[in-house]
């Protein structure tokens, strides 16, 4: 029989719910929100692709770097660092009084988003242990995979009812409570001695992602030729060079790149950057399209993916023990396959639109193949890997998740052919239909059953 939590586990377990709770729930009212934003402040598509990528920019670039802050400076008071500027940038968002001003708010806001999750798994691996731990983060994640749920609603309804605005502001009252918490909690701050910041690495990262992105994004508006489009993407892809030859030689990397050897590690990741890809893509296109294409409100748009987190919370868990069992790879290959069927049946949407018939059969079929594929997918990686580096893997594995939705949605503009009306909203479906194959194959070819199907 499990051991009751003691105040200050059950303190520390809350407050890393909490933490992390805000930076998911952000991820999933944003999209939501981004029509009405664009009708407030204008700027079209390449608003809106900013406003989605400039968070995502400094949160890849940065949530590699945050395990070695949490252990430089101690894991509470980063995230209370975290916490702090969350809450700003949030305010700072929701009265932006220019779409510039709110990029450069969502950059800072990404800079917080790669404090808190980091640091609350470190919270908890740090407090718990053993069976306890397992339980604990078994509690975070259904705990946190409630963002999912609320998060397209709750932000849908803020737009109808009152303003986009209110979306950025839903963070303030869980943020406050958790420095609350934070003040209350009676154990002391842990320092890893020895440990470093790859400062070198990280600004590396930070310029080699800011700069191929922005020729991405706006490449479309100003061509290739233009010397600011050429200009920043060859400063963007020589530093992303040079952080990878960063990684190769510093003494303690923030992303150490003999991780890649193992073969279920590297091919899991490559599986990943293709479903997340795939994944952000969807989310973008539906959630705007479903209000601008077919005239949903922000609150039926928000509704209309529900479905799939319904079945991840149902089955996501059965599927992981029998992953355990017989392996990830026939589920992250079958996954995948089935959500790309799903986003094909996206196809059929046509005008008159008609959300039961041409939607809802596609959103259930991918929901199913996403909750065949997310818990295996996160066994075959970790698995991979020795317990006592999960938590930079677990990081790794995170940033590249949010690389690959960042890539792509600077990209967007160029998959949907300039315009997100139907038939860009076609094109995005077969686009995600392909990267969903992609990731199956990937599985099917590089994944192997034997670390990662050891029965736990």
């Amino acid at each position: 029989m499990p051991e009751r939590m003691s105040r200050d586990e059950r303190v520390v377990l809350t407050v890393a719910i909490l933490a992390s709770f805000v930076s998911f729930l952000d991820g999933t009212v944003v999209t939501v929100a981004l029509p009405a934003i664009r009708n407030d402040l204008g700027g079209g598509l390449t608003t809106q692709q900013w406003v989605v990528d400039a968070y995502l920019v400094t949160l890849g670039a940065l949530i590699l770097v945050a395990g070695s802050l949490s252990d430089v400076f101690g894991r509470i008071r980063v995230l209370r660092w975290g916490l702090v500027l969350f809450g700003v940038t949030s305010i700072a968002i929701a009265a932006a009084p220019t779409p510039e001003f709110l990029i450069v708010a969502r950059a800072l806001q990404g800079v917080a988003g790669a404090l808190l999750v980091p640091s609350s798994l470190a919270l908890i691996t740090s407090t718990f242990r053993g069976a306890a731990q397992g339980r604990a983060i078994g509690i975070w994640t259904a705990a946190t995979t409630g963002a999912m749920v609320v998060g397209p609603v709750v932000g849908g309804l803020s737009v109808d009812l009152l303003s986009w605005r209110l979306v950025f502001l839903i963070n303030v009252f869980p943020i406050a409570v958790t420095l609350w918490l934070l003040a209350v909690l009676r154990r002391p701050d842990v320092r890893a001695a020895g440990r470093t910041v790859d400062v070198l690495g990280a600004v590396l990262c930070t310029v080699g992602l800011g700069g191929m992105v922005f020729a991405l994004i706006e490449q479309p508006n100003l061509g290739w030729g233009s010397p600011l489009i050429w200009g920043t993407a060859t400063v963007g892809v020589a530093a992303f060079i040079g952080f990878l030859v960063r990684q190769a030689t510093a003494a303690d990397p923030m992303m150490p790149l003999d991780l890649f050897r193992q073969r279920n590690f590297w091919a899991g990741n490559l599986t990943t950057a293709f479903v997340y890809a795939a994944l952000s893509l969807n989310g973008f296109v539906v959630g705007v399209y479903l209000q601008q294409g077919a005239g949903l409100s922000a609150t039926l748009a928000g509704l209309a993916t529900l479905p799939i987190t319904v079945l991840m919370i149902l089955f996501s868990s059965r599927v992981g023990g029998l992953a355990g069992r017989f392996g990830p790879r026939l589920f992250m290959t079958v996954g995948p396959l089935v959500m790309a069927a799903g986003a094909l049946l996206l196809l059929s949407v046509g005008d008159p639109f008609d959300y039961w018939a041409q939607v809802l059969p596609g959103v259930v079929v991918f929901g199913l193949g996403l909750t065949l594929t997310v818990s295996p997918l996160t066994s075959a990686i970790l698995g991979a890997i020795d317990s006592s580096r999960s938590g930079i893997a677990s990081a790794v594995n995170n940033a590249i998740s949010r690389v690959a939705g960042l890539i792509v949605i600077a990209m967007l503009a160029g998959i949907v052919g300039g315009a997100l009306d139907l038939d860009g909203f076609h094109r995005a479906a077969i686009v995600t239909a392909a990267l969903l194959a992609g990731g199956g194959v990937v599985s099917f070819l590089g994944i192997r059953n034997d670390r990662a199907s050891a029965p736990t």
